[in-house]
């Protein structure tokens, strides 16, 4: 029998390999040039892997104890959206680099987010509901959100940005949870690539965004990243007190901080790169896709120390 490898050190991979990509991105941008014009395809061919993976079973034995999932979803969709506004005009920021910040903090759950959750001993059925509720909310709230607080500088229609959304998003997902429910034994199968598939897509999908906006990464690169940072920290630091405040247990606490503090990132790079004419906009995904996995190993070294072994999922 195989050794089983130490879930610490096979996490780390993800973050060195979005470090990887950003930087090949910012280094030597002609590398991504080939794929830049099929962002919002690759992001729906992440979102499709995400459905194959989702168990009904799971989120059905959440729903029956709703208190924690509503609690995390109306924390992400409320509090991350606000964030994002706020850390935009703490530190003034220009309006292209303003409007990336506040669609990451509109954004839903990320995609590593689970992963993360599993490391860290969180409820991981919690934090895959979370992803999935707010995945399915997102045509709505998304773009209301990014309208709401960045209006003034965008110009795109809601429906435009609902639609495409939807198709990028929504669509996928659900195309993957039907073919898993009608073709379980062949999803069986394939199911053991799909975090390599989908960390791979999701690196060219973060290198292509960067390399897009290298030129002026060399100017905002360390403002924008201390945007990055603060808006990540706020969401965690939300996401453990708002649910030790609402009395929820330490592992559920737990897959708030992750599921609040992680957004997907590459949705808002993706949208940024459609809706907004500056290529600076979509920089805050970029960073943001870097940062939150490396914040989300640091925070599972930590919460693996606070939760015993024998209750992980």
């Amino acid at each position: 029998m195989s050794k089983k490898p130490n879930p610490l050190v096979s996490a780390l991979g993800f973050p060195l390999l979005v470090v990887f990509a950003g930087a090949l991105g910012w280094l030597v941008p002609a590398v991504y040039s080939p794929v830049s014009p099929y962002i919002l395809p690759l992001l729906g061919v992440i979102m499709f892997g995400m459905g194959l993976t989702v168990r009904p079973r799971a989120l059905l034995t959440v729903l029956e104890h709703p208190k924690a999932l509503t609690i995390g979803v109306l924390t992400q969709f409320i509090a991350m959206p606000l964030a994002g506004w706020a850390v935009a005009s703490m530190l003034n920021l220009p309006p292209a680099l303003a409007i990336g910040v506040i669609m990451v903090g509109s954004c839903p759950g990320g995609t590593a987010s689970n992963v993360v959750a599993y490391l860290a001993r969180s409820n991981v059925a919690l934090s895959v509901s979370m992803t999935t509720v707010s995945t399915l909310l997102s045509p709505i709230l998304t773009p209301m959100w990014v309208l709401l607080l960045a209006g003034t500088h965008i110009k795109v229609g809601f429906w435009a940005m609902v639609w495409s959304i939807t198709k990028v998003v929504l669509l996928p997902v659900l195309a993957g949870s039907t073919l898993r429910a009608l073709l379980p034994q062949l999803v069986k199968k394939i199911e053991p690539i799909l975090p390599v598939a989908s960390a791979l897509t999701i690196a060219i999908v973060l290198g292509s965004v960067v390399a897009g906006s290298a030129a002026s990464l060399w100017s905002v690169g360390p403002l924008i990243f201390a945007a990055v940072v603060i808006h990540n920290l706020i969401g965690m630091t939300l996401g453990e007190l708002v649910g030790w405040a609402t009395g929820l247990s330490r592992r559920d606490r737990s897959a708030l901080t992750v599921e609040v503090g992680m957004q997907n990132s590459g949705l808002a790079s993706g949208l940024a790169k459609a809706f907004v004419p500056s290529p600076e906009a979509a920089v805050a995904g970029a960073i943001f896709s870097v940062w939150h996995n490396v914040s989300g190993s640091i925070f599972a070294a930590w919460s693996r120390q606070q939760i015993p072994a024998k209750v992980e999922d």
